[in-house]
């Protein structure tokens, strides 16, 4: 029994999850999610989840992989084992090879690859959940990973892919049109419309195929502005926090602090101790000079006292003598 819905568009015009005919699904993205790598990403497109790493401009091993006058970009897509309903096999196979072939060929067109000569570029893509199109969500995680990493870019790439079905087409197919629609076209541009990849399985007239160009560009550009929109959010937010670090005190400003509060209170206790003997003193001081007088005025009736008795002496036993 064919799980092939019996329409995929309604009389509404609208298609099974519920969108219109040129909208895409739903874009979740967040930039520096990996502290490791140079650059990284993960990507939420409709239930697509995707990571991506970014590392270089770095030494080429093996050596003879080396170009003398660019750098290689390198470029792995992988699907994990857990990624699909029915466990996927590990490891590389021929989808994920070719995948990676045209991915890196659509990246490798706005990296400024002769700034690095004799280096290497590594892209690592890996498809957490997959829901139709993670070509295309792998390529729109990658290219953001790229600007975090810091490496010198024409543009940014943006990819969407367009399809037909029930003899209509469609922008950003689902799982279910993917697999029983009648054509796929994955796209991915710059930001100037100059298109990095075109693929297409199924078959398409010429007409259609115009008008499905114009419909994927317009979901591009849609893609593109989430895309820098996440890019501008992260690097604010970092400058913010930047900009807290470099305005808290440092460790050593605060022991210094400590250090100098601590001898100003030794200083101050040092400066009451010596005012507190200061005034022990002055008050021990007059006492002394007042106490003084008293004491030379006594000591002087003694010996005046001793004086006259000396005096009186003779003079009685004179006295004596005469009569």
């Amino acid at each position: 029994m064919s799980d092939k819905p019996e329409k995929f568009i309604d009389e509404n015009g609208l298609r099974l999850d519920g969108r219109k005919l040129d909208q895409i699904r739903d874009v979740k993205i967040e930039v520096g999610v990996l502290a490791r790598a140079d650059g990284s990403c993960y990507l939420e497109f409709g239930n697509n989840k995707v990571m991506a790493a970014v590392y270089g401009p770095r030494e080429v091993h093996p050596r003879h992989q080396q170009e003398s006058t660019r750098a290689i970009v390198r470029y792995k897509y992988n699907m994990a084992s857990f990624s699909v309903e029915d466990r996927k096999r590990p490891g590389p196979d021929r989808r994920s090879t070719e995948v990676s072939k045209v991915s890196r060929e659509a990246l490798e067109d706005q990296v400024f690859t002769e700034y690095f000569p004799k280096s290497a570029i590594d892209v690592f893509v890996e498809v957490l959940q997959a829901d139709a199109g993670t070509r295309t969500a792998a390529l729109n995680a990658a290219s953001v990973a790229l600007a975090d990493a810091g490496i010198p870019m024409r543009g940014l790439v943006s990819a969407c892919a367009f399809g037909k079905v029930d003899d209509t087409l469609v922008v950003d197919l689902s799982k279910d049109e993917d697999n029983y629609g009648q054509a796929d076209v994955p796209i991915a541009m710059t930001q100037d419309g100059k298109i990095t990849l075109l693929q297409m399985d199924g078959h398409l007239t010429p007409e259609e195929l115009k008008t499905g160009l114009l419909m994927a560009q317009e979901g591009c550009r849609q893609v593109y502005e989430i895309q820098r929109q996440a890019l501008m959010d992260h690097y604010a937010k970092m400058q913010d926090t930047n900009k807290d670090e470099t305005e808290a005190p440092s460790v050593e400003e605060v022991v210094t602090a400590e250090e100098n509060k601590d001898s100003e209170d030794v200083t101050t206790e040092a400066e009451e101790v010596e005012e507190e003997v200061a005034g022990e003193t002055d008050e021990e001081k007059p006492e002394i000079k007042e106490n003084a007088p008293e004491e030379e005025k006594e000591e002087e009736e003694t010996d005046e006292k001793i004086v006259e008795e000396t005096v009186e002496e003779p003079d009685t036993e004179e006295d004596d003598s005469h009569e």
